[in-house]
C-alpha cells in the first residue's frame, strides 16, 4: 500500500498539470497532506463519495499517463544508468532507454 502511494506521488509530481483543478487539490490534500476523505469533504463541503471519486480519477489518469508517456519509468532508468561504471553496461541501458519508444 505504502508503495503503491509513493508511486502516485512520484506520478503527481510528473503529470499534476494534466489533471483539473479539483483533482489536484482533492489528490494531494489525500495523498500528500494524508487527510481523510471525510476531512477533505468537510473542507470543500461537498459528499464524502464525491471526494472519493474525485481521488478515483485523479488516480487512474495519471496511471494512464503514465502507461502511455513512461515518464516515470525513463526517470528510474536514467537513475540506474547514472549509477552505472561500465561504459558497456551504460550503453545497454541506453539502449532499452530507446527501444521504449517503439
Amino acid at each position: 500500500m505504502m508503495e503503491n502511494r509513493e508511486y502516485l506521488n512520484a506520478l503527481f509530481d510528473i503529470y499534476k498539470e494534466l489533471l483539473t483543478t479539483t483533482e489536484q487539490i482533492a489528490f494531494s490534500e489525500h495523498f500528500i497532506e494524508d487527510l481523510s476523505m471525510q476531512e477533505i469533504a468537510d473542507n470543500q463541503n461537498i459528499s464524502k463519495s464525491s471526494v472519493g471519486k474525485t481521488v478515483q480519477r485523479a488516480s487512474e489518469k495519471l496511471e494512464n499517463y503514465e502507461r502511455i508517456l513512461h515518464n516515470y519509468q525513463t526517470k528510474k532508468m536514467l537513475e540506474e544508468t547514472l549509477e552505472q561504471d561500465n561504459i558497456k553496461d551504460i550503453k545497454a541501458q541506453i539502449s532499452k532507454l530507446l527501444e521504449m519508444d517503439n
